[in-house]
């Protein structure tokens, strides 16, 4: 295949990824087969997503504030707290993935590959209503869940738009749009504290990231601006026979 037709196809996956991140989240269980198959090591490929995943966050949250949604609704401690949480959370699983062996670490991959991507296809709509609960008891309780939120999210990253707007839904009662506003600044927060881990381990492949956060920042960009249908029946289906494939050479490695 050649570089330019594999770069083109990292851009065009890295913007799909980008919009399903914004408007729910597993966008990694496509992004993260695609760098493996153009020969990334699984530990390296989880590195080099999170570049795309960043500017992504950067993006959706440009374009939220863009509509003057507000990406920070808990208050200055509560924002602060959710904040400290993620990032401290985030550094402690980054850790986890560089220490963890490597065939560990593929079999783990595998697995969760293939939750995050029968989640997507299969998942009941998310409820976000009712009052919001954003002080008291349940912020403290959002403070601690989004830290361990963010050891997941520093380990693989895969499905943890899912797993804030999950929070965000069960916890807090926030409404939709407020939700994926909020989650695009928490990603942010909690993706650059891992690459900062990557970075100094030498777990990033820059060239990829850089060319794949094209993609994800058009599609964030975009999907936080306008309305997106969810759930594209050929996406899905794409998405489906990658991951299964991707998570069986990965379990067999």
């Amino acid at each position: 295949m050649s570089i330019y037709l594999e770069l083109f196809g990292l851009i065009i996956i890295g913007f799909i990824a980008g919009v399903i991140n914004t408007i729910s989240g597993g966008g990694s269980a496509l992004t993260l087969p695609a760098l493996i198959l153009l020969g990334v090591p699984p530990a390296v490929a989880n590195g080099t997503n999170r570049i795309g995943i960043l500017i992504q966050s950067i993006m959706a949250v440009a374009g939220f504030r863009s509509k003057k949604v507000n990406i920070a609704p808990f208050g200055k401690f509560g924002n602060i707290g959710i904040s400290i949480a993620v990032l401290l959370g985030s550094i402690l699983g980054a850790f986890i993935a560089i220490d963890i062996d490597e065939k560990i670490f593929n079999r783990i991959l595998a697995v969760v590959m293939l939750i995050v991507i029968l989640g997507i296809i299969f998942k009941p709509k998310i409820a976000l209503e009712g009052k919001e609960r954003l002080s008291g008891p349940y912020l403290w309780i959002s403070i601690i869940t989004f830290f361990f939120i963010g050891i997941y999210a520093g380990f693989i990253q895969a499905g943890t738009g899912i797993l804030i707007l999950m929070a965000f839904s069960a916890i807090n009662h926030l409404p939709l749009v407020a939700s994926n506003a909020s989650k695009a600044s928490i990603v942010g927060i909690l993706t650059l504290a891992a690459i900062v881990v990557f970075a100094y381990n030498k777990q990033i492949n820059y060239g990829y990231g850089i060319i794949l956060a094209i993609g994800n920042a058009i599609g964030g960009w975009v999907a936080s601006r306008w309305s997106v249908k969810k759930g594209d029946g050929l996406v899905k289906i794409f998405m489906l026979i990658t991951v299964i494939i991707m998570a069986i050479k990965l379990w067999l490695n």
